[in-house]
């Protein structure tokens, strides 16, 4: 009677556990369930894109002030210009120490955004060229577009070149930081010297 009994009571517990998976997962369908910590899911601070009633304009992506500079931004004051580039060759030389670990450090940066266009050591024989495109002058004996021997190029006229680009040589501003332009310069007369 006692197996008879425990046999029932198995029996009503399997099907009310039944009836009532069945009966939650018949529920609304859209519904994922209890939520373990619902502001990660629903935050209360607007997106840059959305509109924000807390500014006069609406807008929750605003305009810096004006005159306002970006955290560790540093500014070249040199136009892109003929002048500009002069002007930069002969005021603005390079802040950094000549240490070898800066060297070091200018030679990995030459490899990887320089040399495919002026090979690896400045010669103007890099990839591109193989391919067909034209060669760079070399920084030993070559002869800059905007006249003068590339191997007496200064730190400011390189520096210009880099961030500004010339010819067929595009802007670097956006691949290397400053100091990473510096250290470039470094290796660059490094190679001036070959």
């Amino acid at each position: 009677m006692l197996a008879m009994n425990k046999i029932k009571v198995l029996g009503i517990a399997s099907v009310a556990i039944a009836a009532t998976v069945v009966i939650t997962s018949c529920k609304d369908k859209r519904s994922t369930g209890w939520e373990y910590a619902p502001n990660m899911y629903e935050h209360i601070a607007y997106d840059p894109d959305q509109a924000n009633p807390n500014f006069k304009d609406g807008k929750t992506a605003q305009t810096p002030p004006a005159g306002t500079i970006p955290i560790g931004f540093v500014t070249f004051d040199y136009p892109n210009t003929k002048d500009g580039y002069e002007k930069a060759g002969t005021e603005v030389t390079s802040p950094l120490p000549q240490t070898e670990a800066n060297m070091a450090d200018g030679k990995v940066l030459f490899e990887h955004f320089c040399s495919p266009c002026h090979g690896m050591n400045g010669q103007g024989d890099g990839l591109v060229v193989q391919h067909g495109y034209p060669a760079p002058p070399s920084y030993s004996s070559g002869v800059s577009s905007r006249g003068g021997n590339m191997k007496d190029l200064t730190d400011g006229k390189i520096y210009h070149t880099i961030t500004y680009g010339v010819n067929a040589m595009g802007s670097y501003a956006s691949q290397l930081a400053p100091e990473e332009r510096w250290k470039v310069i470094m290796y660059v007369h490094h190679l001036q010297k070959q």
